[in-house]
């Protein structure tokens, strides 16, 4: 069994680095490089494509996280809890940013809220 979930933390870790990775590169690389561009629309494809993979990171982040911590008896730890409140904000801050996605500070608040929900997985870990 020990197998089993070495896979859905294996699947954990790959999702939140698409999420969090792609997150990196979207605005160091991909932003830069497309907002000289005068075709707006391709820069828009692209976070359209990033987005899809998102949301199924996001699902696959989700549904690893809650069995591991299901399995772990973690729902009573302060840090899982803290770590659920900021995935929580991050979903908030998602759907607001899908909905105004000019406000560059929300892509700013998503992704260090993901950097510390790293950092609170890497604490629970231990």
């Amino acid at each position: 069994m020990g197998d089993f979930w070495q896979a859905v933390l294996y699947l954990h870790v790959l999702a939140m680095a698409f999420f969090v990775g792609g997150q990196i590169v979207f605005g160091i690389a991909v932003v830069p490089v497309e907002r000289s561009s005068p075709d707006r629309e391709r820069m828009r494809a692209i976070a359209r494509r990033f987005g899809y993979g998102s949301l199924v990171a996001l699902g696959v982040l989700i549904a690893s996280g809650w069995a591991m911590a299901s399995h772990d008896g973690l729902f009573g730890d302060s840090t899982l809890q803290l770590k659920l409140a900021l995935v929580g904000l991050v979903v908030v801050l998602t759907l607001l940013h899908l909905r105004r996605p000019r406000l560059h500070l929300l892509q700013a608040a998503i992704l260090l809220a993901s950097l510390v929900i790293v950092w609170l997985g890497l604490e629970l870990a231990h």
